[in-house]
């Protein structure tokens, strides 16, 4: 499987993460991410034995775009550690299926996981195992069935973007999970992480990519 190198030097390795491949092996047996990139690794510097790489944050297994791992325990304890400051910045694109109220705004709301399902439901604060949930977004051009969004995270939390965009009453067009009413099975989700920024975390400099999203319907109806 070829994968779409953005950055890497000795310390990180930024990729575009295709659609429908788990970042980490799963109980279905497919390939992950993490072990092709340890492979892709392995082979271009001839490294003996197992390779390190980090894995830094998650995108759910539908999902693609910019993605950072660490090739180095510094670089991920560094990394880590930005992420906990919420110094990585990360922005997505998505297709909405139906109009948002305002134009842009912030969401914020408590979810909670059901880990046996697999499944993220918006509940009241003081519900157990809620965690608040917070996003940005920024509508940047309507047609007749929906929007499309650019999103950026305050918090990091399981179908974070899904559950709360859908909560709105515009699931992500494609969603199976939040939106099955409004989308078909074998859809593709229209969720893209489309830019990543982050302190280098021994150059100290900023690395910033962007990674726009496939030239396929929902997208070229936007872009």
């Amino acid at each position: 499987m070829h994968i779409n190198v953005l950055y890497e030097d000795n310390h990180l390795l930024i990729i575009e993460k295709p659609v429908n491949v788990p970042v980490q092996g799963d109980s279905s047996k497919d390939k992950d991410l993490l072990t092709i990139l340890k492979q892709y690794i392995k082979e271009k510097y001839n490294k003996p034995g197992d390779v390190y790489l980090g894995l830094v944050h998650r995108l759910d297994r539908p999902v693609g775009g910019a993605m950072v791992f660490a090739r180095t325990s510094k670089a991920a304890s560094r990394l880590a550690d930005e992420l906990r400051k919420h110094e990585i910045y990360r922005k997505y694109l998505a297709v909405t299926r139906g109009h948002l109220q305002k134009e842009n705004g912030r969401l914020a709301d408590y979810l909670r996981k059901d880990r046996r399902k697999n499944i993220v439901s918006v509940v009241k604060q003081n519900e157990k195992d809620a965690q608040k949930a917070v996003l940005d977004y920024q509508v940047l051009k309507n047609n007749d069935t929906g929007s499309l969004v650019e999103i950026e995270l305050q918090t990091g939390r399981s179908h974070q973007i899904r559950v709360q965009l859908s909560n709105q009453g515009t699931p992500l067009y494609g969603d199976q999970k939040y939106g099955q009413h409004v989308n078909k099975p074998g859809q593709q989700i229209a969720l893209w992480a489309s830019r990543l920024s982050l302190k280098h975390p021994t150059k100290k400099e900023r690395v910033t990519v962007d990674c726009p999203p496939p030239d396929k319907y929902p997208w070229s109806a936007f872009i």
